[in-house]
């Protein structure tokens, strides 16, 4: 049985923090794959802002091209209606793999307004990545909340050692200071995108015309 991390997100556009923080969370558990899955319609953002879903495939795609532990999948662009992620976790379970679902701390704290998050942390074994510099605290009253509301048993864990069976990891990888909002407004300004993308997502921003005018 295959571990493999499910990496969600808009993508908008996908960048080298990404994929770092992937590459970390790949090697720190020492899981078999990422599967990054672009969101097509998410429910917790504004549609106004995002490239099309095909678009944002496409650009993970190209980024992770050549990494041999990488994949996209277009599960949520094939699927009508809004991307809820544990409609997308039923549907790779499908295949057998023992899934880990990556996530922000921030994310977390919020997990109880999305949909069916107690049957979310039961097709996928959680793992929170904090932003660097956040004050994640998992002893904190609504970090604890989170974790009885959705029935993990095992509390917080660390990755720094011999993972247990069960609880929530954290993992604290590397966290680049980008953001893909910072990055579409640069493509706004006629700015550089060097070192903050990889080449090929850069070029196809450019010769697809995306970002270039002001969110709705």
């Amino acid at each position: 049985m295959a571990r493999v991390a499910v990496f969600g997100g808009s993508f908008n556009p996908i960048h080298y923090g990404h994929l770092l923080l992937a590459d970390e969370v790949l090697e720190l558990l020492d899981l078999d794959r990422v599967l990054f899955v672009p969101a097509a319609a998410p429910p917790h953002k504004p549609t106004a802002q995002l490239a099309p879903a095909a678009d944002r495939f496409e650009m993970v795609r190209l980024a992770i091209g050549g990494h041999p532990r990488f994949s996209a999948s277009d599960v949520e662009l094939r699927r009508a209606g809004p991307s809820y992620t544990v409609d997308t976790l039923q549907e790779l379970a499908a295949a057998g793999d023992a899934l880990l679902l990556v996530i922000g701390s921030e994310t977390f704290l919020d997990l109880l307004s999305w949909r069916e998050p107690r049957r979310l942390a039961g097709l996928a074994r959680l793992v929170i990545v904090p932003r660097s510099g956040s004050a994640f605290d998992p002893e904190s009253a609504a970090a604890q909340k989170v974790l009885r509301e959705i029935g993990v048993e095992g509390g917080f864990v660390r990755a720094d050692a011999p993972l247990p069976a069960r609880g929530v990891v954290i993992v604290h990888a590397t966290s680049l200071p980008l953001s893909a909002s910072e990055l579409r407004r640069r493509v706004r300004e006629g700015r550089s995108l060097a070192f903050r993308m990889s080449p090929a997502v850069i070029e196809y921003v450019r010769v697809r015309g995306l970002y270039r005018a002001e969110p709705a």
